[in-house]
């Protein structure tokens, strides 16, 4: 927050994208730290001004926090470096020096969401973190003007999305009396016959759907990713929706608790039905797109039904699978619009009529983007198949075999929009001409490392899969 405004008076060039990229990186150390705390301590407590909650405001690292905040940090840690250059090719000069500080903004915004323990906080980091995105998805705008409209399209939605949040927590507010969610969680269970918390709960989860882009509240999202700089589409994709899931999963299991009425109500009536209909629903519309990163865009709305059917199970091992996928979906997606960035600084479109021979003339750029698209298939040996795992093993676990089977028939329509891209940047020739550009190993060496990343936590994923299930731990007090 602080490194924020000094950014914005470091001018243009090299200077102001080395402080943001320094203090990335030195925010995932300090994550990677609490993370080891957690490890040991369970829970990370710091009172601000010494006053103990629910007097003074209380910041809170647990199992689901550690995970997201690992999620958010090393999302701007690779993306950083990658900014400089694809920055210089799609921002105007002017703006470049306001791009570092609006994402240093959003960063500052999403790490507040998933650190502090006092619920109208997480009203408060929400907007810093929304209104720096909005003005980052508008920089694209300078390219291409349907840029600003998908801007101000998610500015409304986001706005009408933390209204209904903050409805929420005012109404709970005025029943328990106090902001810190521990207290919180300790008050609102006993009053789950209270109509006014009631109506707390469903304005929480409703705006909090809207942030997350669950189906059929998503629509702010395909022209959000669509038409923002690439930069800006690959650390939205990894971070933004993860954080709102958080926010989710904070409300649902902490705060309101397993046993509170309603609970059931949403997640068997509600919540799963939606999260069905967007996997199926956004993966077919991802088939027929005419931009990949449209295309993409779409495919993260699926996504985020595959992390909300776990939340919806209502089980540790459902919740284990939903954290792990929100993990790696994170690392896939934001691995895929690196590679869009790639292809946008190469010959400076997205468009699948673009891709014609590039499994030739790029092909290492397209080796990137098929693995990333066999780990959105699931596909053994990726770490999109280690989560889609856990979640079938979570529905088996209740015996809902037919949703396991939904699952994987969903999957399969992954496999229609990779091939998409596939056949025609590996079975058409090349044009005749295409612009001779040289891409910076500054951009194709984020790439690469994420790309492999998603192949080694598909082989080896003890380490994601403690991550997951001790965030498990830390919501239902069960082991998965």
């Amino acid at each position: 927050m602080v490194a924020a405004p000094i950014t914005l008076f470091l001018g243009r060039g090299i200077l102001p994208w080395a402080w943001a990229t320094a203090i990335s990186w030195l925010t995932f150390v300090i994550a990677i730290l609490l993370s080891a705390q957690v490890a040991e301590l369970q829970t990370v407590n710091y009172f601000l001004g010494s006053w103990p909650p629910p007097f003074g405001i209380e910041y809170r690292v647990d199992g689901l926090s550690a995970v997201v905040l690992l999620i958010v940090t090393g999302a701007a840690s690779v993306v950083a470096p990658y900014a400089l250059e694809s920055v210089r090719k799609e921002i105007e000069p002017q703006n470049q020096g306001l791009f570092y500080t609006l994402f240093l903004l959003c960063l500052a915004g999403l790490l507040g969401v998933t650190i502090t323990g006092d619920a109208f906080n997480v009203f408060v980091f929400l907007e810093v973190a929304s209104l720096s995105t909005y003005v980052l998805v508008a920089l694209g705008g300078t390219r291409d003007r349907r840029g600003f409209t998908a801007a101000y399209t998610y500015l409304v939605m986001g706005t009408i999305g933390a209204t209904f949040f903050v409805i929420g927590v005012g109404l709970a507010y005025m029943v328990t009396g106090t902001l810190n969610m521990d207290d919180m969680a300790k008050l609102l269970p006993g009053m789950a016959e209270n109509r006014t918390v009631a109506v707390a709960f469903a304005f929480i989860v409703v705006g909090m759907g809207l942030k997350l882009a669950l189906f059929p509240i998503h629509l702010w999202l395909p022209n959000a990713y669509t038409f923002a700089p690439s930069v800006v589409s690959a650390f939205l994709a990894g971070t933004s929706t993860k954080v709102a899931l958080y926010v989710l999963l904070r409300f649902l299991f902490t705060v309101f608790g397993l046993e509170f009425d309603f609970q059931a109500l949403v997640q068997g009536i509600a919540l799963m039905p939606l999260a069905i209909a967007g996997m199926f629903i956004a993966s077919a519309v991802a088939i027929w797109q005419v931009d990949v990163k449209r295309l993409l865009a779409y495919s993260s709305v699926a996504q985020v039904g595959y992390i909300v059917l776990g939340i919806s199970l209502a089980s540790s091992a459902g919740v284990a699978a939903a954290v792990l996928h929100m993990t790696n979906h994170a690392m896939m997606k934001i691995a895929l619009f690196l590679v869009m960035g790639v292809v946008m600084y190469r010959i400076g479109s997205t468009k699948i009529s673009a891709f014609e021979g590039l499994g030739k003339t790029m092909p290492w750029t397209m080796a990137a983007f098929v693995i990333g698209g066999l780990s959105l298939i699931g596909v053994p040996g990726t770490v999109g198949f280690i989560s889609k795992w856990a979640l079938l093993g979570a529905a088996f676990d209740q015996g809902l075999w037919w949703l396991a089977l939904l699952i994987v028939l969903s999957s399969l329509l992954a496999v229609l929009y990779v091939w998409r891209v596939v056949e025609i940047a590996y079975l058409s020739d090349p044009p005749a001409t295409q612009p001779d550009v040289q891409v910076p190993l500054m951009m194709t060496g984020p790439m690469w490392f994420l790309v492999l990343a998603n192949i080694y936590f598909g082989l080896d994923a003890s380490g994601l899969t403690n991550l997951a299930n001790r965030a498990a731990v830390a919501l239902t007090g069960a082991a998965p």
